[in-house]
């Protein structure tokens, strides 16, 4: 892999998930700011809920950008009759699965497929004097669910990266998570709000300050929900989630653990965290919102 440059920030993004207009609009504000490739990270799930699987696929491809592969690309990959997205047999994510799916599956070309096929599970790079692991879910299960409610849980996950800090996705939730000298960096879901009743969708970034010291910082980005609503509607594959790019809300908290459920609907900050050399900031420092 062509390494991240530390003469620029790494922008980190992950769970498109079909949503071509949140994708070109993030595509958009990275070329603005002179970001190359290079220094772009996708976490996985490129394909899932929304209306336009094969663009939104084509444009991440095209982009350049380091992607490993979500669940979803491992299962489109093959043609598998499922997701394995992890939820539990039954549940109203598990049935609605059933119907956005087999909607990208169908759609998926034999290129496509063959991309995600070679995609890596995992990435590991130096930047800024630190290690960085860059993981869909978890680090042994990709499609592993890592809440920031659940401390004693991303300790054993970072125990088992090896690294200075994860870069993941998956959870469709931002946070920065501490364990002692290291950081899991979860930057949400460019593709579906954070279930914070606001239609803002969500990427992060991985700014140097110096020899091992980053500030990392999760940001919200607002874009043409209405349109990509509509193109749900007008599919009719997956109406529930139209309504979530429009409310905020997610048709389902099944996956949620307690004190994530009981937080829905209510807004989430931007968040910031300086970690290494330099002073570590607190979660209530304010991040810069870019585009």
């Amino acid at each position: 892999m062509t390494l991240p440059d530390p003469s620029h920030p790494i922008v980190v993004f992950g769970g498109t998930y079909s949503n071509l207009r949140a994708t070109m609009r993030l595509r958009d504000v990275v070329e603005d700011l002179a970001i190359p490739p290079h220094n772009v990270v996708c976490t996985g799930d490129v394909v899932a809920y929304c209306a336009e699987p094969v663009d939104t696929a084509t444009l991440v491809r095209d982009w350049g950008c380091h992607v490993i592969q979500g669940n979803c690309e491992q299962q489109l990959a093959t043609g598998a009759g499922d997701c394995g997205c992890n939820f539990e047999e039954g549940t109203a994510c598990d049935l609605l699965a059933k119907g956005w799916y087999p909607f990208s599956n169908r759609q998926m070309t034999p290129e496509l497929r063959n991309w995600m096929a070679s995609l890596p599970t995992t990435l590991t790079f130096a930047f800024s004097g630190l290690t960085f692991r860059v993981v869909h879910g978890g680090v042994a299960e990709t499609a592993g669910w890592v809440f920031a409610s659940q401390p004693e849980l991303i300790a054993q996950e970072l125990d088992a990266a090896g690294a200075d800090v994860v870069l993941a996705g998956h959870c469709g939730v931002p946070f920065i998570s501490e364990v002692g000298r290291r950081v899991w960096f979860n930057t949400g879901a460019l593709g579906m709000p954070a279930n914070d009743g606001t239609p803002d969708v969500w990427y992060g970034l991985v700014t140097p300050l110096g020899e091992r010291s980053v500030r990392l910082t999760t940001h919200r980005l607002a874009y043409d929900h209405s349109a990509a609503a509509a193109a749900m509607r007008r599919s009719g594959h997956a109406n529930p989630y139209a309504r979530t790019l429009v409310t905020g809300i997610w048709p389902s908290l099944d996956v949620f653990p307690p004190a994530e459920k009981a937080a829905t609907g209510r807004r989430i900050a931007e968040r910031a965290r300086t970690i290494g050399a330099r002073r570590r900031a607190s979660a209530s420092d304010g991040a810069r919102l870019l585009g």
